[in-house]
């Protein structure tokens, strides 16, 4: 089965800092467009959930047809967001509580600036590799 999904983590600014296609189906840029339309948009939705809960991961928020967007809110109120076409929650939960500690070893990092895009070709290669491995 084809699995398709993008990946990105917004700032608590709602600056996108970090961006991947991931999945095994063929892409194509207008459906690259298009993910990257359907997360902004659950961003709202998202901002609302995040105030009313006090778990970390989301679940799904928003569907766009066989579309699923997932989210997981970091204690700074980063957000990591997945869109998928998968029903594996335990899959993604530990996809996202994976992502969230390299995350935070790219915070610890003394040269990077919080909030600036995630250019580590390292953190794109693992978060990809979990991406294999999880989703």
């Amino acid at each position: 089965m084809a699995s398709t999904g993008c990946f990105i983590i917004v700032s608590k600014n709602d600056i996108p800092i970090y961006e991947a296609e991931v999945g095994s189906a063929a892409k194509k840029e207008e459906a690259a467009h298009q993910h990257q339309f359907i997360l902004h948009a659950a961003l709202d939705i998202v901002q609302d959930l995040a105030w009313t809960t006090s778990a970390m991961f989301l679940k799904a928020v928003d569907r766009f047809n066989d579309l699923v967007v997932s989210v997981y809110v970091t204690a700074g109120h980063t957000r990591l967001m997945l869109l998928h076409d998968s029903r594996n929650e335990d899959g993604i939960k530990s996809f996202f509580q994976e992502v969230h500690e390299l995350y935070v070893k790219i915070l610890l990092n003394p040269l990077y600036l919080p909030g600036s895009r995630i250019t580590s070709s390292h953190f794109d290669t693992k978060v990809r590799a979990l991406a294999r491995k999880y989703l």
